[in-house]
């Protein structure tokens, strides 16, 4: 495989937010033109610059409920949408917790449902590469409980649901809800198949 990358000349910090920080990469193209291109990031430098690509930012959680077989599946309010969106529960990983870890934190969380059991996890992936170098793990597990926003944060505003693999076809078909991207390729495989 052909292993061309683009010479970046220099990485200027833009804004710095809370969890957000913002920079222009320059960079020369394969004529060596100068270009530049704004990007996101969860970290104090982008992994362009650091070529830290090992660990996830962030972990997603297809959590399947051992006693009622439904997969576990979130309805959010999210600021930047200005509605809901209908996705697994997900999180941040804290500084040197491992997404197993992470996913036990975050779906105890947002749910007050618990992990019973550890599936697997997935690499980090990446969403909006032509945006962010965020990176997500999924973390697949199975867990039980009864939903509870006991542990929840003061601006989450989330709606439990547990989804069988025909209602998960139905979530998936209505053009009128919003949806994770990831979610919905999770459901409407469920949808399919029955299984996670």
């Amino acid at each position: 495989m052909n292993d061309r990358r683009l010479n970046i000349t220099h990485i200027e910090l833009l804004a710095d937010a809370e969890w957000l920080r913002l920079f222009r990469i320059h960079y020369r193209t394969k004529s060596q033109v100068e270009r530049s291109w704004a990007m996101a990031t969860r970290l104090p430098a982008p992994r362009c610059a650091t070529g830290r690509f090992e660990t996830p930012d962030a972990v997603i959680i297809v959590a399947h409920h051992v006693r009622r077989s439904k997969i576990v599946v979130i309805r959010e309010y999210r600021v930047a949408l200005g509605d809901y969106e209908y996705g697994f529960p997900a999180g941040l990983v804290d500084a040197g917790e491992t997404v197993a870890q992470a996913a036990h934190r975050e779906l105890h969380e947002e749910t007050g449902l618990k992990v019973v059991r550890f599936l697997r996890e997935s690499p980090p992936l990446y969403s909006s590469a032509g945006m962010t170098d965020e990176a997500f793990a999924l973390a697949y597990v199975e867990c039980d409980g009864e939903p509870s926003a006991e542990a929840s944060h003061d601006s989450e505003l989330i709606d439990v649901l547990f989804v069988s693999p025909a209602e998960a076809g139905r979530l998936c078909s209505d053009a009128s809800l919003k949806f994770d991207a990831k979610a919905w390729l999770v459901l409407s495989h469920f949808a399919a198949t029955g299984r996670i």
